[in-house]
């Protein structure tokens, strides 16, 4: 059985019966993991290691790990600096910023394929800029070179950990002031000052990174349709411009930013014409049923191959076996010491 195009999620700690049939049926793909499917490492790894067993090839299994906010595993797992606390040991010096990037990767990585699962959907990379409260923070930096340098090493970080690497939000996320989770966002810049600051970015990763996720924004200078359901810049800029060979997943079908073209079904028709490889549902198990019963797409072979690079790399050693690695005590001390230092800043700022 090949891998289908939808990648879904489940609700509680464990697999039941319906989750089963449902993650056999031939259009799953994948599945996305959330905070409420996690109590511990030992827990989730069992939970990973049936999703593996369930078919053959196995189904991709997939979690928001960036850092900072949004973390979806806490108990017994490192918390991660934001992406922009990296950016700013980059201004300091850039030398050492490169060096805990790739740190920050290697280790997100790790403790995720001590667990079983195959990738995060990371690096963010938009620009850092306070017009963006949904990005903020999750973002490496406001200059698009910068930003480049800090995600290359990031991802370097991930590669050697044996995870692909997924950017997102194609062609940029972090200039709109609207959270696309809420509402539709539109960024009314021409696609000469989009290709001159953000798309910076996505153009330098795009050679090195596996996957990337389009952003549910509308580009009207560019096109009427959200960027992950616009052929234009999907088909055209992404795969044509970009010259992007991975993976590219839409951004999840349930978010508000994602319902203006209709339904489910809809939805997930757009996303697939305009040259999107794999549609992303969350939260919407009545949509993922209707979708079941009533979407057909065809997978091409080369799509295929595109799912199997994202399968995860090693992950023999458990996370009670990782923890006493020297690579791990090393990076966890360099983050814990970052981490103890921002509390101190932001205790200075209170009080001052």
């Amino acid at each position: 059985m090949a891998l289908g195009p939808l990648m879904t999620d489940f609700v509680g700690l464990e697999l039941d019966s319906v989750d089963r049939e449902i993650l056999c049926h031939p259009l799953i793909g994948g599945v996305i993991l959330f905070s409420r499917n996690y109590a511990d490492p030992e827990q989730i790894r069992a939970v990973t290691d049936e999703l593996h067993a369930l078919r053959s090839p196995k189904l991709l299994v997939a979690v928001d790990h960036e850092g900072g906010r949004v973390q979806r595993f806490r108990n017994g797992f490192t918390e991660l600096p934001a992406a922009a606390i990296i950016g700013n040991i980059y201004d300091d010096d850039p030398s050492a910023g490169l060096v805990f990037a790739e740190q920050c990767g290697w280790l997100m990585a790790a403790e995720l394929r001590s667990i079983g699962v195959d990738f995060s959907f990371a690096p963010v990379l938009d620009l850092g800029s306070p017009a963006s409260p949904i990005i903020d923070d999750r973002a490496f930096h406001k200059d698009p070179h910068c930003v480049a340098r800090i995600a290359r090493a990031y991802v370097k970080g991930m590669h050697s950990a044996g995870m692909a690497a997924v950017g997102k939000h194609f062609p940029g996320h972090g200039t709109v002031l609207a959270d696309s989770h809420r509402e539709l966002p539109v960024d009314n810049r021409s696609y000469y000052d989009i290709a001159n600051s953000d798309l910076i970015t996505f153009r330098l990763l795009a050679p090195i990174i596996e996957g990337m996720m389009p952003a549910h924004i509308v580009y009207p200078a560019v096109d009427n349709e959200p960027a992950g359901y616009s052929s234009v810049w999907v088909r055209s800029i992404l795969r044509g411009e970009l010259d992007f060979t991975g993976i590219i997943f839409s951004d999840d079908l349930n978010m508000v930013g994602a319902s203006k073209v209709g339904g489910v079904p809809e939805r997930a028709l757009l996303a697939i014409e305009a040259g999107c490889d794999v549609i992303l549902l969350c939260n919407d198990r009545a949509g993922t049923e209707q979708l079941l019963s009533s979407f057909s797409s065809q997978v091409e072979p080369i799509t295929q191959v595109r799912l199997m690079r994202m399968h995860g790399k090693g992950g023999d050693r458990d996370m009670e076996d990782l923890i006493g690695d020297e690579k791990w005590v090393a990076a966890s001390a360099d983050i814990s010491r970052v981490q103890h230092m921002r509390v101190l800043d932001l205790g200075d700022d209170v009080l001052g």
